[in-house]
């Protein structure tokens, strides 16, 4: 490992030659060092965050039955009869509809990826005609469109086009379709920028609004009013996956006609999958209870449980992502330290000393550094580190430029809002923007993602982290702008540099609540170029990876529907923790 590490400082010296500012950034960071070799006496501010939710001693006493092999036998049993079923739809009636309907249910309850290579096999034989529909009705095609786009199959918008009048609008005909404007909302939300279903989602959301108004007493427990009530909240293609099954597992078993087979493989399979991410926590609560990131760094958040949320919101299936979910966690909650250190305690020279640490990413650094950075730094230096090695053992590849630069990068961002606060500069919402969207951490954790995901790794895939791909920025970016919907507030109280809605405020002399419908906005229109960039970028990366970075933002949505829930912890957020990962779904086994 040492000789390993050796030749990881080698190439870090070839990687980039240090500027001449970078140069004298050192020589004052010294002559810091130096002239403050007692304790720093400084003003720290506080975030005034509070202790976890989740203690160790909780999380250590965990116990899960569903580890067992009697429910992992039970449920290889269902996913044969499952599979039997995919094929007995061959020839029905509707055949098209059956099977669109069929994995439009095995992915909301949250089982599709049992069945991957039969769900491909069948969206591409709808894809290429081979089946055909008697129903034609705005229900079938929307679905069909949002299936396929979903599934990265070409389709074009014009297959709505049978739905609209001569003047191009959507026919009135439709208004009470709640069941084909249902998903024809859904669809809408899979737009690409060179599109225009913005009349699509207009429509559907007037007239499912509407919906809802006209409801009767006797109609407001029915299922689908659940449904749509659940969509105008957040639309699937925003949401959490697993928070979406465990919502859809409930309403599934209301609906009239729900296959009994699919509901105790939803059940069943949820069980199991919270047994393994609770020993997930168990792993991750013992590192950081080792890492003494908590004791030694009062002042930040305590965050590994939620840490785990948003990873899992990323990459939740067991077994094969059990390591990647460990360590992206692990860069996660580093990322939340860092951005603690630079938003709330360190003094100016100190962030100076400790950004340019970062971007030797080299253990000897470390000296230079005040106590309480010293522990986040190491921790830091072996998280990095244990990854690089793992991709050297796996691939050969030592991807120690790629990750420092990642660290360098979101490292130098908060550098530049902490002189933004202490200078009282107020950025335009270009400017914060091209900076926010990194200080958010999305980058960083996609970088490791990458590396961690995808074997083998490209040379184009390596070559377009130079600038981030558009698929990182957009995550990032829809990341950036949930936060600051759901945070913003708060962190305005406790005294911050502002955020993406003042920066609009202040630039436009508009209200917050125009300001916060601009940013909703600006959210809509980077799904676009996400959705664009899906179709472009879909032979650059792997099918893994860019799974991750959509479900990154979509976890973002949940994260923040309902202000900060995680930094805060707020009652939503605790509410998800508790169905996702301790109170599994009551359910009697044959």
């Amino acid at each position: 490992m040492v000789s390993i590490l050796s030749n990881i400082g080698m190439m870090m010296v070839t990687f980039k030659r240090p500027s001449l500012f970078t140069s004298l950034r050192r020589h004052s960071a010294n002559n810091i060092i130096t002239k403050h070799s007692h304790p720093i006496s400084a003003t720290r501010r506080s975030g005034n965050y509070k202790p976890t939710m989740w203690d160790f001693q909780f999380i250590q006493s965990l116990h899960n039955p569903y580890a067992g092999d009697r429910y992992m036998k039970r449920l290889n049993e269902l996913k044969k009869e499952v599979k039997k079923m995919m094929m007995t739809v061959e020839g029905s009636h509707d055949e098209e509809l059956e099977k669109l309907e069929l994995i439009d249910n095995l992915e909301r309850l949250g089982v599709s990826y049992h069945f991957k290579d039969e769900i491909t096999q069948i969206l591409k034989s709808i894809h290429e005609q081979k089946i055909t529909s008697t129903d034609n009705s705005l229900y079938s095609t929307a679905l069909k469109f949002r299936l396929l786009r979903q599934h990265s199959f070409h389709i074009s918008q014009d297959i709505l086009n049978d739905f609209k009048d001569d003047q191009g609008n959507f026919k009135q005909s439709l208004c009470e379709d709640t069941k084909g404007l249902l998903q024809l909302y859904e669809a809408s939300f899979l737009s690409t920028e060179s599109e225009t279903l913005e009349s699509a989602n207009t429509f559907a959301t007037s007239h499912l609004k509407d919906y809802l108004h006209n409801l009767k007493g006797d109609d407001q427990e029915n299922w689908r009013m659940e449904l749509v009530r659940h969509a105008l909240e957040l639309p699937l293609h925003c949401k959490i996956l697993r928070v979406e099954t465990r919502w859809y597992i409930d309403i599934y078993d209301k609906i009239p006609n729900a296959n009994p087979l699919l509901l105790e493989l939803a059940k069943l399979d949820f069980n199991i999958l919270q047994a393994t991410h609770q020993q997930d926590l168990k792993n991750l609560s013992r590192w950081w209870n080792k890492s003494w990131l908590a004791e030694k760094l009062p002042f930040t958040r305590d965050r590994i449980v939620e840490s785990l949320l948003w990873i899992a919101g990323m990459m939740f299936e067991p077994q094969k992502n059990e390591y990647c979910r460990t360590m992206l966690t692990k860069v996660l909650a580093m990322v939340t330290v860092i951005d603690d250190i630079y938003d709330v305690y360190g003094t100016l020279d100190e962030l100076e000393i400790f950004t340019d640490a970062v971007q030797r990413m080299d253990v000897k650094a470390m000296d230079q550094l005040p106590d309480y950075m010293k522990t986040c730094y190491l921790a830091l230096f072996n998280t990095t580190t244990e990854i690089v090695y793992e991709v050297l053992k796996e691939q050969g590849i030592n991807v120690i430029i790629y990750l420092t630069k990642s660290w360098s990068d979101l490292c130098k961002s908060y550098l530049r809002e902490a002189r933004w606060y202490h200078s009282g500069y107020k950025p335009s919402l270009e400017e914060y923007m091209e900076n926010g969207w990194i200080t958010i951490g999305a980058p960083v954790v996609l970088v490791h993602t990458l590396f961690l995901v995808t074997n083998p790794i490209t040379k184009e895939a390596l070559e377009s982290l130079t600038n981030y791909p558009d698929i990182i920025r957009c995550s990032a970016t829809i990341i950036r702008l949930t936060d600051d919907l759901g945070t913003s507030s708060d962190e305005m109280e406790r005294g911050d540099v502002p955020k993406s809605i003042q920066c609009y405020m202040n630039e436009k002399g508009v209200s917050e609540e125009d300001a916060r419908e601009h940013i909703n906005l600006l959210i809509k229109e980077t799904w676009k170029l996400m959705n664009t960039a899906l179709q472009k970028e879909n032979s650059l990366f792997s099918e893994t990876f860019i799974a991750c970075a959509v479900n990154g933002a979509r976890t973002s949505h949940t994260i923040y529907q309902h202000g900060d829930g995680y930094g805060i912890q707020n009652s939503h957020t605790k509410n998800r923790i508790r169905q996702l990962f301790f109170d599994p779904i009551t359910i009697s086994i044959p």
